[in-house]
């Protein structure tokens, strides 16, 4: 009897013993679980934080297209981002533009800086910008290309490099409809020309 008194102590003290052990792991997991969540929800936030502030930020991007007198194009870019406010505005860095005209003549321009508008497709470009048509090359800082008024407005500190000399002036205006360029000089007034690309290079 007394025997059987003492098993029977040991099995309860040991069923004691292995609910204190089960209560203590329960409550140990879930303090562990509750920061392992936490912790996770933070880094998941901070990840969307992170992608909030670069979801405007696109790299290697190419905008294609057709302009109003049937010309193709193509706009590429190293790194874009696109405007907060008005998202049809996508300000670019390291932008080349190609022109396919029609009469079969390409026009290339390079630039460190570039404004694309994606709704009637108007570009800007900005900081040493470069051009090559035709054989000639032609240097600048700005230059405005409307798809709306079709011409490309070329600006300030204008050089042109061709086989059949060089040419500094203050603007270009290059009409795409009627392959008519016009240069102008309003510093001095010497150059005032207007020139017909299918005849003559610029």
């Amino acid at each position: 009897m007394i025997e059987r008194k003492k098993k029977l102590r040991i099995i309860q003290f040991s069923l004691l013993i292995f609910a204190l052990i089960i209560i203590y792991l329960t409550y140990y997991n879930k303090e562990t679980s509750d920061i392992d969540l936490t912790t996770s929800n933070q880094v998941k936030k901070t990840v969307k934080d992170d992608e909030k502030d670069d979801e405007n930020l696109f790299f290697n991007i190419e905008y294609s297209g057709v302009d109003l007198r049937g010309n193709r194009y193509l706009l590429k870019s190293k790194k874009a981002r696109l405007d907060e406010l008005k998202p049809e505005i996508v300000y670019m860095d390291d932008v080349q533009a190609i022109f396919y005209f029609k009469d079969n003549t390409i026009l290339y321009i390079w630039s460190d800086k570039g404004i694309y508008n994606n709704k009637n497709f108007d570009m800007k470009f900005s900081n040493n910008v470069k051009a090559e048509y035709m054989g000639s090359k032609l240097f600048a800082e700005k230059a405005n290309y409307s798809n709306t008024e079709n011409y490309l407005s070329i600006y300030e500190n204008v050089r042109i490099d061709d086989i059949r000399g060089n040419l500094i002036a203050d603007k270009l205006l290059f009409d795409i409809k009627k392959q008519n360029l016009a240069i102008t000089s309003f510093n001095d007034g010497k150059i005032n020309a207007n020139v017909k690309l299918n005849e003559k290079r610029f």
